[in-house]
């Protein structure tokens, strides 16, 4: 089998999830951001800090699927959600019955596999 290529930013920011070490970038300014990033996106600094992630995020917004390709039909429903924490938004699958998703739902980070492929990915579960 082929080696897996490291996505540097993400599989770092992966590997310190795993580690409940998540963090975002942060510029002089308070922006967020998260890896790869080697410039703010929003000024153009590229004087960024590590910094950790809070514990808990809110939904901001989910769709549930309920009818997928059919190579993923046997995974439905599932939820994919974006979450807010604070300075930077996340975008993940949450590990939760698709009924009890809602905007303003409490969840933390966690680092899941991906069903499918067996890569891993960010997913979120109820707080």
């Amino acid at each position: 089998m082929k080696p897996k290529v490291r996505d540097a930013g993400y599989d770092d920011l992966l590997d310190a999830a795993e580690e409940g070490e998540a963090y975002y970038l942060s510029c002089a300014n308070g922006h967020g951001s998260l890896p790869p990033r080697r410039t703010c996106p929003h000024c153009g600094s590229v004087d960024l800090s590590e910094e950790p992630l809070p514990d808990s995020g809110t939904v901001e917004t989910y769709t549930t699927t309920e009818v997928a390709a059919p190579s993923f039909s046997a995974k439905t429903p599932y939820t994919t959600a974006i979450v807010d924490f604070g300075p930077v938004r996340l975008t993940g699958i949450v590990r939760a019955d698709a009924d009890d998703v809602e905007v303003g739902m409490r969840v933390g980070l966690a680092v899941g596999r991906n069903t499918m492929t067996g890569n891993r990915m960010l997913t979120f579960h109820p707080r």
